[in-house]
């Protein structure tokens, strides 16, 4: 369920206090969507710039996630935006990052996009795994293979980002960065590339097609055909666990891209 969202206006006067305290004298505040793992997303504009906030409740269950993106962010500038500051008053948890001039990426067959988010996915997959505490892959997704044996073809001790949606690729005219990094986790290399399949499945590739998209990339090159299918089934289970009864229609088509994934994994096995 999404975190329900609120307005920089909203947000208590003691957090809207210390966030001016670290941005300085806020001129003009502009809510922008705040997506599902957030409650707060606004670009606050100040006489030295623009900073991107992005807060939760203190006490909502997801706000390790904050702490999280704080934790990992030094690993992983400049392919994410650079965190500058980590508040906590009041009841709200908020994160200041520099904000970047861009757009979502488009995922869509043709898109020009497509090259700079795979140039992401190796620049990722070159950087090391830091010494924080991250989510295991074959923890998470234990729960969703037949045999929790399978599972074990997930473990690494890659860096992953996992979540591919494309409001979390930010385009600029040179490159791709990756935001919201609360469920980075550490894992088999080839996992990304799986994660983003899903997604180019729902933009209308077809599985093939999305399967070429990566193909090239080194990590996807070293990943075992029996563990790209325990995957694809573990991602069909998550997305239906997802969607649950009345699934609405982002989750209809992410669950119907991992089912038709699933389908073609198994139609050639």
């Amino acid at each position: 369920m999404p975190a329900p969202s609120i307005t920089f206006a909203g947000l208590p006067y003691g957090a809207r206090t210390a966030i001016e305290a670290e941005t300085g004298s806020i001129l003009r505040i502009e809510d922008v969507s705040t997506g599902l793992n957030s409650s707060l997303s606004a670009l606050a504009h100040t006489a030295g710039g623009v900073v991107f906030l992005k807060g939760l409740r203190a006490d909502h269950r997801w706000v390790w996630t904050q702490q999280r993106e704080a934790d990992i962010n030094p690993y992983v500038t400049p392919l994410a935006p650079r965190l500058l500051f980590h508040v906590i008053a009041e009841g709200w948890d908020v994160l200041g990052f520099e904000a970047i001039d861009d757009h979502h990426a488009d995922y869509s067959p043709g898109s020009p996009d497509l090259p700079k988010v795979t140039a992401a996915l190796q620049e990722l997959a070159s950087l090391p795994c830091p010494d924080i505490e991250l989510r295991h892959a074959e923890q998470r997704l234990a729960s969703y293979v037949a045999d929790p044996a399978d599972a074990e073809a997930f473990a690494g001790n890659a860096l992953l980002h996992t979540d591919w949606n494309n409001h979390n690729v930010l385009i600029t005219h040179d490159r791709a960065h990756l935001v919201d990094w609360g469920w980075a986790t550490r894992g088999a290399a080839w996992l990304d590339p799986a994660h983003w399949i899903i997604w180019l499945i729902s933009a209308g590739h077809t599985p093939s097609a999305a399967e070429e998209a990566v193909a090239f990339l080194p990590t996807w090159a070293l990943a075992p055909p029996r563990a790209v299918d325990a995957f694809a089934d573990a991602s069909a289970n998550l997305w239906e666990e997802i969607a649950g009864s009345a699934p609405d229609d982002w989750t209809r088509s992410l669950l119907d891209a991992a089912r038709r994934w699933q389908q073609h994994r198994n139609d050639r096995s």
